[in-house]
């Protein structure tokens, strides 16, 4: 048992899931690992089993009872449709230029997608119906929320063909999914949030206008904070191109004063505003992210 937790749990490591190159063995491998994980961690007290069908109440229709569950458990159970479920989900996926940025195995974005594999992965066993969006300047692609099981292969496909590309207008997309979306559900942002953070929370705003829930993954890489360049470089601006020619360690301590200032603008934004906000590091291990996801599904009623 132990070395199946420490099979499964290799897969929570960026590194290690950065060199599998099917998203369906990526999206299966993470959550399994984590499923693994919990079972035996101090979230214990979160559940992972997924229900197909729900337990029959009075006035439901009882041409959805299941009578082949019923003769193996003697209880009633009726089939779950999608209109049935509990949660409409919407990944929203930053896949702006800035987002390719990489200082170790692992690009913001190639993070940004293997969660939002997972996280689709693990709804759809919850579940739940759970759409994609992707987006930079404007909307790229948009997958309206399902929750049959084969929903999954669609949007699996769909994250392992997007291409950054582009440079970033955040709050133009949330403004108009924000107006798109009628019914409350849980929003999800994958995103490096590398624009006016103004307008960003001024987005994040018109979804809580709207009654949804909202978490925010802050993606960064380590080097995006600590700025801790060795040598002499040139930085050159993925969305614009500009170049800036440095001595990396003359303005490091001005430097990571800005960056901290826009974490803090956005967490104490977030805050404000009832807005899950989480930090990640693009070397960190998955399970945070899933974890906060449970936390937030459990809070809202799941």
């Amino acid at each position: 048992m132990a070395t199946e937790l420490q099979d499964f749990k290799k897969f929570l490591k960026p590194e290690a899931v950065s060199r599998l190159g099917n998203m369906n063995l990526v999206a299966r491998l993470v959550v399994e690992g984590f499923i693994t994980g919990l079972h035996r961690s101090p979230y214990h007290g979160f559940s992972v089993e997924f229900a197909e069908y729900r337990q029959y109440m009075p006035g439901d229709d009882i041409r959805h009872i299941d009578w082949k569950v019923y003769g193996k458990t003697d209880r009633f159970y009726v089939k779950q449709f999608e209109e049935e479920t509990n949660l409409k989900s919407y990944i929203l996926l930053d896949s702006s230029a800035s987002m390719s940025y990489s200082s170790h195995q692992i690009t913001k974005f190639q993070y940004a997608t293997y969660m939002a594999a997972a996280l689709t992965y693990l709804m759809l066993k919850q579940r739940d119906s759970v759409g994609l969006v992707t987006f930079a300047q404007k909307i790229k692609k948009y997958l309206p929320p399902r929750s049959v099981n084969t929903y999954l292969s669609v949007i699996l496909q769909q994250l392992q063909k997007t291409r950054v590309s582009s440079t970033t207008n955040i709050a133009e997309t949330f403004h108009q999914m924000a107006e798109r979306i009628n019914r409350r559900g849980l929003i999800i942002v994958l995103s490096d949030l590398m624009d006016n953070p103004e307008k960003v929370i001024s987005g994040l705003k018109h979804f809580r206008h709207k009654k949804h829930e909202i978490i925010v993954f802050h993606i960064l890489d380590p080097l995006e904070r600590t700025f801790d360049f060795k040598h002499d470089s040139t930085f050159i601006d993925l969305e614009s191109g500009e170049k800036l020619a440095t001595q990396p360690w003359h303005i490091r301590t001005e430097y990571r004063k800005l960056v901290n200032n826009f974490i803090e603008t956005y967490k104490s934004q977030c805050l404000a505003n009832r807005i899950d906000y989480v930090l990640i590091d693009t070397m960190q291990d998955f399970d945070r992210v899933l974890l906060q996801y449970l936390i937030k599904r459990k809070r809202i009623g799941g």
